[in-house]
Formats: structure tokens, C-alpha cells, sequence
């Protein structure tokens, strides 16, 4: 390997025909990169050599022949020298192309060899360009990069258009690699890829890892990613029947989750209630509770927050209370305060009793407090429909109030209103409703209410956990986050 440094300008007198056949490196500086070739003319009067079959930075070029001009070359290195002087020096035919070897200053021996390819005849009508020496500084051409035109003696730029070919073939010619032409190999490439040792080696157990095997079972199998609702670890198997009482009521009502809840009779609903009044849940207690939770479905069931807003107040919804002088009777006067706080316009009926129990005494004197209004007659109800109708006129222990007066006048003026009714803590009959209700709340535990077209809900009271457990029922919460909540017959 020889090296000659030409970074000045070609002054060797020799025969220009004994480096013809040479391989040789050219650098041309950081603007136009290293060239690799075979000498194809060496032109002492011009000062200029020209290359065959070239690379430019390792990349075959387009073009069969570069010209390069002696102020361009900053370094001429000799990979191959040829003693055979008569070569082809055109790119016509079939010509074998050079194997070239990187070089350095020291003469390294690392060779890259470039398979042999065959030069078609596009690159044999490609017109050879050359590159001009660099513009002088401060030169109105101020790009920076060398321009390349064709050179003039070109076989392909004969006559007055030759000049105007020879930039399309430049910018038109035909470039595409060869390699292209051959058709790529789907089916053998597809060959290549061993689908069941991939899986394998995806889903392979170790010692080290157990993994499910995807493609052994059909069974869902967990996303690697989780939902932002979704637990990350493994929960136990839902457990639906979680209350169980040691006397059924016979009938079986479910949570919208699927939890099974279980009725009981009313005597042992009144042991349950006695039992947790033992423990500090007094009747005032379980009143307000009750009140707090009846009114809060009230107010869902007239439109919540859509229908009691600042804006519009014009249309106050209108509750009326039709109670008896009985427990249920103060549950239901209790709801009305609670209401009537919230300012919905509220009128009680209550007739006028000698006697009536203290709770109800109690809750009368709360209410009367309220904005809320207080009538003992149906005479004085209002004959238009109103939004809502709170039903608290019969009593678990005295059946018999059906048959008094007062009764069958609030329960005929009711079933005239046609306003929809909710009921509080309805009794256990036999006897057809007297006001069909449309919503029934039951207090605890649920009471086997006849079958009616009445959706049931369900109240928290408050009885602790330990209560329901002293009076032989096994019992989880299945309220969850409210205080009120549907069921459905199991």
C-alpha cells in the first residue's frame, strides 16, 4: 500500500497511463468526503483525475465516473496498484468491482471487501460528472458545497441539447439499487421465525418464576394493567347471604349487589329493637334517625337538587302527612320537620285525640316550630294534587283504627289526591292496603310485606353490630355508603 500526499497539486511528470486500473482513496475534506475508485484518466494538463465505478463515503454513486480537480484532493491514498495498462476505461460491459481496503497514514492491513457487482446499462448512459474546484472566499457563490456538472466530452451531450440531457439524467437518472429488483422472500422469511419456541420461552415456567400459560388454558387471564375501580390484590369469593337470622320471616329480599336480605316477624323485630334500646338506642334516638332518613328519601323521590334550588323558589314542592296519634305516626311527624327545614311546604294532618303517646307529644312540639302547617280535619287539605304523600296512618299493635272515622276520611281524601305515596313503616297485613303506596320504607331488618306493586327501601337506624348478635342473628352491614337503600324480592 502506497501513500502519495497531492494536497498542494499534481506534479508528476510519469506516463499518466501507468496509474490507469489503480484503486485509490481520494479525501476531499469535510465538504465533499472520501472517494474510492478505479483510475480511469489521469489529465496532467488540467490538472485533474477521474474515477470509475465510485464510492463516495462508502456508498456507490450514482454516476460511473468523478472527475476531481487537484485543489480538491487533500489526500490520495493507493489501495491497488494494476502493472496492466489496457483496461476497459469506460463502464461498459460486465466489470467486476474492485475489493477496497481501509487504509490509514501507517498502513493498516484491515481489510473491507464489497461483493462483486454487475453494472447495468443505466449506469453505462449515465453521463460522468465532475467535481469543481471550491470557489475562492468571499465569492459570489457563497453556498459552501462544491457544485458537480457533467463534463463536456460526454458521449450523451453531443450536439446543442447535450447540456440540457446531461441535468436530466442528473436529476432523473435512474438511481434505484439494484438489489431492489430481486422480490423479497415473505414465506422463507416467515420460516426463519419459530412461533412455538417463542411462546414457549414467553410462557415457560421455571424454578425461579411460575407464570400461567397463556395458550394452555382458555380461561380469562388478568391485563397487566388495572382499572383505576379495580383492586390489585386477589379478593376473596363474594360471600352474597351475610345476614342470617334465627327466625325467618319467610320472604327473602336482595341489594342491588346481590346481598340476600332476609325478613323477619314483626315480634322478633321488636325484640331486635327492644334489645338495642337496652344499650343507650333510644326511642328519641330511633326517631330522629328515622326522621333524618325518611326525609332524605323524601327529598330524592320530589327531584333533589334539580327541583330545591335558590333559583326556584316559586315552586316549593308540597308534602302532606297524614299520621296517626302511634309510634309510626311520630316517625312520620319527625320526616316533617326534617322537611319542612328544607323548606318544602309541609301540612300535617293529625286529628285531635284525648290522648296521644308522649313520643308523638314530643315531636307535635318540635314541629310546630317549623314553618311547616298542622290541620286535624280533611276538610282542610287542598284538593289539588300535591307532590308528595307521607303515609303513616296505621300502627302494628291496633288494627282496629281502620274502622274509625277520621281513618276512612284521610285514606278516601288520599286515593282522590293521586299524588304518589310513600310509607313508613307499614305493618304486616293480610288486608288489602287501604293507600296503595308506591314506595315503602322498612326500619333495620324488613317485614314480609305483602306482594304489592310497592318498591321496598330499606333504613340504617343505627342498631350496632354486637345487638344484632345478642338476638342470634349474624349480620353485615349491607348498606355500604348510604343510609337508604332498594330491594328487590329474592
Amino acid at each position: 500500500m502506497f501513500e502519495i500526499d497531492l494536497s498542494t497539486r499534481i506534479t508528476v511528470s510519469r506516463m499518466a497511463t501507468d496509474w490507469l486500473g489503480s484503486v485509490v482513496s481520494i479525501n476531499c475534506g469535510l465538504t465533499l468526503g472520501v472517494y474510492q475508485g478505479e483510475v480511469s484518466s489521469v489529465d496532467h494538463a488540467s490538472q485533474t483525475i477521474s474515477l470509475r465505478q465510485p464510492y463516495h463515503n462508502g456508498i456507490k454513486c450514482p454516476v460511473p465516473e468523478v472527475t476531481f480537480s487537484a485543489m480538491d484532493i487533500k489526500d490520495l491514498k493507493f489501495l491497488d496498484i494494476q502493472n496492466t495498462v489496457n483496461k476497459p476505461t469506460s463502464g461498459q460491459g460486465a466489470a467486476k468491482e474492485p475489493s477496497f481496503t481501509s487504509a490509514g497514514r501507517h498502513g493498516q492491513n484491515n481489510r473491507t471487501t464489497h461483493p462483486p457487482v454487475t453494472s447495468s446499462s443505466s449506469h453505462s448512459s449515465t453521463a460522468p460528472i465532475t467535481i469543481l474546484r471550491r470557489a475562492p472566499t468571499g465569492s459570489s457563490n457563497s453556498r459552501g458545497m462544491t457544485q458537480a456538472t457533467p463534463k463536456k466530452n460526454s458521449v450523451r451531450n453531443g450536439g446543442a441539447g447535450g447540456m440540457t440531457r446531461s441535468k436530466d439524467d442528473e436529476c432523473f437518472g435512474d438511481g434505484t439499487d439494484e438489489d431492489l429488483d430481486t422480490d423479497f422472500d415473505f414465506e422463507g422469511n416467515l420460516a426463519l421465525f419459530d412461533k412455538a419456541a417463542v411462546f414457549s420461552q414467553i410462557d415457560g415456567t421455571s424454578s425461579h418464576s411460575r407464570r400461567a400459560q397463556h395458550h394452555s388454558t382458555q380461561a380469562e387471564q388478568k391485563p397487566l394493567s388495572y382499572r383505576h375501580d379495580e383492586n390489585i390484590l386477589e379478593g376473596k369469593p363474594v360471600t352474597y347471604r351475610q345476614i342470617t337470622v334465627p327466625q325467618h320471616g319467610g320472604k327473602e329480599y336482595c341489594t342491588d349487589s346481590g346481598l340476600v336480605v332476609p325478613s323477619v316477624p314483626y315480634e322478633f323485630h321488636k325484640r331486635l329493637l327492644a334489645t338495642a334500646e337496652h344499650w343507650g338506642l333510644s326511642l328519641e334516638r330511633r326517631l330522629e334517625t328515622i326522621g333524618v332518613c325518611s326525609s332524605q328519601m323524601a327529598l330524592t323521590l320530589l327531584g333533589g337538587p334539580n327541583r330545591l334550588t335558590p333559583k326556584n323558589v316559586h315552586q316549593r314542592p308540597t308534602v302532606v302527612l297524614l299520621c296517626g296519634p302511634h309510634l309510626q305516626g311520630a316517625q312520620g311527624i319527625s320526616c316533617g320537620r326534617h322537611l319542612a327545614n328544607h323548606e318544602v311546604e309541609v301540612i300535617l294532618l293529625l286529628p285531635n285525640f284525648v290522648k296521644m303517646q308522649e313520643a308523638v307529644t314530643s315531636e307535635v312540639n318540635l314541629y310546630s316550630r317549623t314553618s311547616g302547617k298542622q290541620v286535624s280535619s280533611v276538610k282542610d287539605l287542598p284538593a289539588s294534587p300535591v307532590d308528595l304523600l307521607i303515609n303513616c296512618l296505621d300502627c302494628h299493635e291496633n288494627s282496629l283504627l281502620r274502622e274509625q272515622p277520621w281513618y276512612q276520611s284521610a285514606a278516601d281524601w288520599a286515593n282522590q289526591n293521586r299524588a304518589p305515596v310513600l310509607s313508613i313503616d307499614p305493618p304486616v297485613s293480610e288486608q288489602h292496603q287501604t293507600v296503595e303506596a308506591k314506595w315503602t320504607l322498612s326500619l333495620g331488618l324488613p317485614l314480609p310485606l305483602a306482594e304489592t306493586g310497592s318498591r321496598v327501601y330499606l333504613c340504617d337506624i343505627g342498631i350496632p353490630k354486637l345487638v344484632f348478635q345478642e338476638v342470634g342473628i349474624k349480620y353485615h352491614s349491607p348498606f355500604g355508603c348510604k343510609f337508604v337503600i332498594p330491594l328487590h324480592s329474592a
